[in-house]
């Protein structure tokens, strides 16, 4: 399926039509880890020469099409508590089909940045989500989509709304091929989890728990659908394991056999490795952050450890206050971050020039500024975006969906 909307282009032509932005360096020259001022996609399509097909990783958080301002202050950066006094450090003004061409034109060109083993997560709102969610199916393929993951932002509101509190947003992951890197991501037990899910001790005091020998689906070939000390798989399952192997473990004191003689494999609390991520994160918003929509530096540890090796290319092009930066920096990954605000980029030349973080060492990076002409920046006075032959004000409910 694709959404079909007013100043949709193809997507061969989208990278044909966009001008590559002339770049100069302003500090830092010849470091592998770039900061870039500049108007997203047209410093995308100057990368495409060098890095087409070698970033291993992109997060971006771009605007929502909140149709909003988003304010910073020398004394807040929290956008529910700005003032109309402080200055822009961007402006979300676009909504509808002009939105989604906007942001659609940024996931073609991120996909001829990325690597065959690449992956992509694009953090989203509720409201706009969804529609998103199609245009990546479209751009990346429906057969790449592996989650989309509900990101707990808030402590429960209790503004007046006609409808439920909103404590979540959401993040949708994408990997550029099947080949995607994965190293699964794990989180340790708290105290209390270790006591519910390990409730029983042996004579050493070691904590376990017990599981099935078996497990679902019935095999036809193969040792697993075999009598195991003369009893069958129960119905509709298959052993886990073959026999030599299940006599093996009830050798070392692995399996635990019941009054009434059903044997169980035991599982050790202290052998374990935490518990398997989940598609439900809480990773709340920092109570006071350095610039607007600043996400947690903990989520962002989490995605770039999970999508990515040591030394690989770590990308976000809506880089705000640098945090996937400062995640790519800590767990030494190379990384590019882009952002058209001037506040921005002073917030992250801040943080980046502040924070040493677990790898002992100030982030070294080549900065870049977009050159002149109509792309020089502005970004205290200006709007981010600048749609060409797009209407800003249709609304969402003009798209819809074809096969």
């Amino acid at each position: 399926m694709r959404l079909h909307y007013e100043g949709r282009r193809d997507g061969q032509q989208i990278i044909d039509d966009i001008s590559a932005a002339s770049l100069r360096v302003a500090g830092g020259a010849g470091a592998p880890n770039k900061l870039i001022l500049g108007e997203n996609r047209a410093v995308l399509k100057a990368l495409l020469d060098r890095y087409a097909g070698k970033v291993g990783l992109v997060y971006i958080d771009p605007p929502f099409a909140t149709n909003a301002h988003f304010r910073v202050g020398g004394d807040r950066a929290n956008s529910v508590s700005s003032s109309r006094r402080d200055p822009i450090a961007y402006s979300d003004r676009l909504i509808g089909p002009a939105y989604l061409e906007f942001l659609r034109e940024r996931l073609v060109l991120l996909r001829e940045l990325l690597a065959d083993n690449g992956s992509i997560y694009l953090h989203i709102d509720y409201k706009i989500g969804h529609y998103v969610k199609v245009l990546m199916d479209e751009v990346f393929g429906a057969e790449n989509f592996r989650n989309d993951i509900t990101r707990i932002k808030c402590n429960p509101k209790n503004f007046a709304r006609k409808g439920y509190g909103n404590i979540k947003d959401m993040i949708l992951f994408y990997g550029k091929s099947d080949a995607a890197t994965w190293r699964e991501a794990r989180r340790p037990l708290s105290a209390e989890q270790a006591v519910r899910l390990f409730k029983k001790t042996d004579a050493e005091g070691r904590r376990y728990t017990t599981v099935p020998l078996h497990a679902p689906g019935e095999t036809t070939r193969g040792e697993t659908s075999k009598p195991w000390r003369g009893m069958p798989p129960p119905k509709g399952r298959h052993w886990r394991s073959a026999p030599d192997v299940l006599d093996q473990l009830d050798r070392q004191g692995l399996i635990e056999w019941s009054a009434t003689g059903v044997p169980r494999k035991k599982i050790y609390l202290d052998e374990g490795n935490g518990q398997k991520v989940q598609d439900i994160w809480e990773f709340k918003d920092p109570q006071h952050p350095n610039y607007p929509t600043e996400k947690n530096l903990d989520m962002l540890k989490l995605i770039v450890g999970a999508s990515s090796n040591e030394g690989d290319l770590v990308l976000d092009c809506f880089c705000g206050s640098a945090t996937t930066l400062i995640a790519a920096e800590e767990l030494g990954r190379n990384w590019i971050g882009i952002d058209e605000s001037e506040h921005a980029i002073a917030v992250a030349q801040r943080r980046l020039g502040s924070s040493a973080g677990e790898r002992g060492a100030i982030a070294e990076y080549e900065t870049l500024v977009q050159r002149g002409g109509n792309d020089e920046l502005h970004a205290t006075t200006q709007p981010i975006f600048h749609p060409v032959n797009a209407n800003p004000h249709r609304k969402p409910e003009q798209l819809r969906l074809a096969a």
